[in-house]
């Protein structure tokens, strides 16, 4: 029988090239828990792995135990998935690749938008998707065309913008950017489940931004300009539960910071 999402402590085969190993992490954040992908090109006896997952020993043996890795690439900086890479790299002494320096191990070197990666029979294109994150990068697995796209676009829901360095003008022009690479695309996210076709997701992510930015600058005009972030949440997002309020205050605030720009 196939497995699929969610499927704990276990590698299920989602395309040809890559496969997923789900952390036991769930959460308001992190869905039903973090996506560690796990890519080997056919006839390859390496692995390249994406995002470790958290500092979760029974997850990184877990990892580790699929054989050979050749690579560690880093979506963004986000602890759940970047807390378990000085362990991973113990595991495997593997070379850790990100945006950000702090991620850094063995000889793994700063991810440049537009590169392209070849290692382990894998052609692996870098493409800047910033706005959840400074630091967010989409991959393309050029080798058959799905992008593994961290906490830019989710296998559900919608993203929340950090709003210690997320932005939202650089997100609306990532949306964009993954428009332009085109449909059929298999996206495969940082959290839930694998989703047929990239251009027609972002396209959705692109008109609901666009939405809720329009809602929020209604609610300006209603609420006046000093509003507080909690007055903005309550009247934009009478449809969310309001346990999620506070994490629709990060949103909001960088919505905010968008438009009194």
């Amino acid at each position: 029988m196939t497995t699929v999402h969610p499927a704990y402590a276990q590698l299920r085969r989602v395309t040809d090239i890559a496969s997923v190993m789900l952390e036991n992490n769930p959460g308001m954040m992190t869905l039903d828990g973090t996506n560690t992908w796990i890519l080997r090109a056919p006839g390859s006896d390496e692995f390249v792995v994406v995002d470790p997952g958290d500092n979760d020993e029974e997850h990184l043996q877990r990892v580790a135990g699929v054989g050979a890795v050749a690579l560690v690439l880093i979506t963004h900086r986000h602890f759940d998935h970047t807390g378990g890479v000085s362990r991973f790299h113990e595991l495997t002494s593997a070379p850790v690749r990100s945006v950000s320096p702090e991620f850094l191990r063995g000889s793994g070197t700063t991810l440049v938008d537009g590169e392209l990666i070849e290692v382990a029979g894998l052609r692996l294109r870098i493409v800047a998707t910033p706005g959840h994150t400074a630091d967010s990068v989409s991959i393309v697995i050029e080798n058959e065309g799905s992008v593994l796209t961290g906490d830019t676009i989710l296998g559900r829901g919608t993203t929340v913008l950090d709003d210690s360095d997320g932005d939202l003008g650089d997100y609306l022009a990532s949306l964009r950017a993954l428009i332009e690479l085109g449909d059929g695309r298999t996206v495969l996210p940082g959290h839930g489940p694998e989703l047929p076709d990239l251009q027609e997701i972002s396209k959705h992510y692109l008109a609901h931004r666009e939405e809720r930015l329009d809602q929020v600058r209604a609610a300006l005009v209603s609420l006046g300009d000093s509003a507080s972030v909690r007055d903005v949440v309550e009247h934009v997002y009478s449809d969310v539960d309001p346990k999620l309020w506070p994490v629709a205050e990060k949103s909001v605030n960088v919505q905010l910071a968008y438009l009194r720009r």
